[in-house]
């Protein structure tokens, strides 16, 4: 069994979005290994402010492109193999889904309702965000 860590790796990522028919979806991909449905997300790069930080991981593990919103909306932490990690979370605006991407043959990827995002992700206080973001995705819209 590993040793828990006291200490707490940050990370920044990003809740891809995009408006059809009026309605609300975001984007969720799978981890590598388990295939649980997550958002991107990754170490801040040496040199990257948060929000480039989680452009990069955007375009990287769900092959999406848009301007990342610099206001943070919110954050969760969870253990990965006796590490703690908290990641620091922006709304992503999807412009384009690219055909190919970096890691396109590791993850798979998918449109869904906000509200079903929050069911099946895997961190409970990733779900809370989710769940409570859709008045939130709304007033970025309109703005």
């Amino acid at each position: 069994m590993r040793k828990k860590s006291n200490k707490i790796y940050k990370q920044s990522g990003v809740i891809p979005y995009r408006v059809t028919d009026g309605k609300i979806e975001v984007l969720l991909i799978t981890t590598r290994k388990s295939q649980k449905w997550v958002i991107p997300k990754g170490g801040v790069c040496k040199g990257m402010t948060p929000h480039d930080s989680a452009a990069k991981e955007a375009w990287e593990e769900a092959g999406v492109v848009g301007r990342v919103n610099t206001k943070k909306i919110g954050a969760y932490k969870y253990r990965k193999r006796g590490n703690l990690y908290r990641v620091n979370l922006f709304w992503l605006p999807v412009e384009r889904v690219l055909e190919d991407w970096p890691e396109a043959a590791e993850r798979e990827r998918k449109w869904l309702d906000i509200n079903h995002a929050a069911m099946i992700v895997k961190e409970n206080s990733l779900k809370r965000i989710l769940a409570s973001s859709q008045e939130q995705v709304k007033a970025e819209i309109n703005n």
